[in-house]
């Protein structure tokens, strides 16, 4: 490599990346080419609203207590950073009893998202899903 070709690039902010270069012509290119005859992918007002379509679930109803745990968790976090509560207080100051409060009286407006082996993924409401409360049966409530 010559010096000359060292000196020639531009030296200056490091973290800054490279502006691409752009070749002759190409400017003209993109001016002259319009698609006029392709249709946005936002004009879809005169076709109508396209329903998602309901397939039957491929796996099971219950919540698994790690589903459980993350859903208890983010809500809790939430709620300490003064997220609006779903449910109505009775003297409950800690944000994961609100949390579970709110997951027994089916409110988290969560959606659950389940990747399948394949790659596809099912998504469930946190209110469609049957919660089984084990800390009942730890703590020996109810």
């Amino acid at each position: 490599m010559a010096d000359d070709d060292y000196n020639d690039m531009d030296m200056g902010n490091e973290d800054e990346p490279p502006e691409p270069e752009i070749e002759e012509g190409v400017e003209d290119e993109l001016d002259n080419n319009n698609n006029e005859d392709v249709p946005h992918p936002l004009d879809t007002e005169d076709k109508g609203e396209q329903e998602p379509v309901e397939r039957p679930h491929k796996t099971s109803m219950y919540m698994t207590k790690y589903e459980r745990a993350r859903i208890l968790g983010t809500r809790a976090l939430q709620i300490s950073m003064n997220a609006p509560v779903m449910v109505e207080l009775e003297g409950e100051t800690d944000r994961l009893e609100i949390a579970m409060k709110e997951l027994r009286e089916r409110k988290i407006p969560f959606t659950i998202r389940r990747y399948l082996p394949d790659g596809s993924y099912e998504d469930w409401g946190v209110d469609e899903l049957i919660v089984e409360d084990s800390w009942k049966r730890q703590v020996g409530g109810d």
